[in-house]
């Protein structure tokens, strides 16, 4: 049997949660989903936005159009439609504003490993 005494939370949502709260303005480790309402599309991306962190986001919506159109407009490193899976080693992993600096796997982050050079010479 598993024993999840000490150091454990169990996951847990957050409901009736404002902007001005501490669980909303700072990064959560943990299983931990704070929720806001919203009405329109462009309020639900401006609250995607407020944050000074942006490593990764999911959207979900049976439109798919509008899905891509509100993914495309989320500042994070990675944004799942429908909780489609990222997670390939092909990808680049890294985030946005206080979330990393650079990327990691996949060819763009081969590149961030290289200091690249130029020699001319005239024959």
């Amino acid at each position: 049997m598993l024993n999840l005494t000490g150091a454990y939370y169990a996951p847990t949502l957050l409901t009736n949660v404002t902007e001005n709260m501490r669980v909303w303005n700072e990064e959560v480790f943990g299983p931990v989903l704070p929720v806001l309402s919203f009405k329109t599309e462009n309020e639900a991306i401006r609250l995607a936005n407020d944050t000074t962190y942006g490593l990764g986001a999911i959207v979900f919506s049976k439109d798919s159009e509008r899905a891509k159109r509100v993914a495309s407009q989320i500042e994070a490193g990675t944004v799942e439609i429908n909780n489609a899976i990222h997670r390939l080693s092909c990808n680049p992993f890294g985030g946005y504003k206080k979330s990393g600096m650079g990327r990691e796997h996949g060819v763009i982050g081969f590149r961030e490993l290289c200091q690249i050079k130029v020699i001319s010479q005239q024959k």
